[in-house]
């Protein structure tokens, strides 16, 4: 920003600001002021036009910074409400979007997606903690929207596999033979709150999912 008749400032007040600072303060701007109006010429006074104009360049950068520290002491404010928000998911089932998700025992898993447009057909892929692979379902032809396909449990040779954490990948393709574009969600039961560098996470299967990922809540049903 340039001042007026800042130029005209001998080197005593150039001394005032702290060079490792990069911006200058309100602090620094009066301290300026004030070692112009003590270098100037008292038979030749600076001219009260330009002295006006400064204390004017004072005025609005105070304002200025008085309204960013008001802005994030209200970013600060609605942070803190959100994260505290963020404990009222617990005990709630959530679905997010995701490709996770918890084999049980007992139950299998029904696993949802969305396509973006109609599908000629659509493969849904199967693989463990470690990223094998050991099933796939075809599912046929797909409207666009959303849908779910159950698994049920076991590999290619039939055989059940163990509980634990799973994931999946659909790919679909129309009647060209084109790539229809999918997206894949995770669902589960929301047991604890993780805080990290200021944000909230549900904990859900001991994943950690973002607020801005939930697409749907609602009572876990037991």
């Amino acid at each position: 920003m340039s001042i007026t008749g800042l130029e005209s400032i001998p080197s005593k007040a150039a001394a005032v600001a702290d060079p490792k600072q990069k911006s200058m303060g309100k602090n620094d701007f009066l301290k300026m002021l004030v070692a112009q109006l003590q270098s100037q010429d008292p038979l030749n006074p600076m001219d009260s036009t330009g002295f006006t104009a400064q204390l004017a360049q004072f005025s609005s950068l105070e304002q200025l910074q008085n309204i960013d520290a008001s802005l994030s002491a209200l970013k600060s404010a609605q942070k803190v409400s959100t994260n505290a928000k963020a404990v009222d998911f617990i005990g709630r089932e959530i679905t997010a979007v995701g490709d996770h998700f918890l084999l049980e025992s007992g139950r299998d898993p029904v696993l949802a997606y969305r396509l973006d447009q109609e599908a000629d057909s659509v493969y849904m892929k199967i693989y463990d903690a470690d990223g094998n692979f050991v099933a796939d379902l075809e599912l046929g032809a797909e409207p666009a929207g959303n849908h779910t396909a159950t698994w049920d449990g076991r590999d290619l040779q039939g055989r059940r596999m163990p509980a634990g954490k799973y994931s999946f990948q659909v790919m679909a393709v129309d009647r060209e033979g084109s790539a229809v574009s999918s997206h894949t969600f995770t669902s589960g039961k929301v047991s604890g709150v993780d805080f990290k560098d200021g944000k909230a996470y549900l904990l859900v299967d001991g994943r950690q999912i973002g607020l801005g990922e939930i697409v749907r809540v609602k009572e876990h049903q037991p």
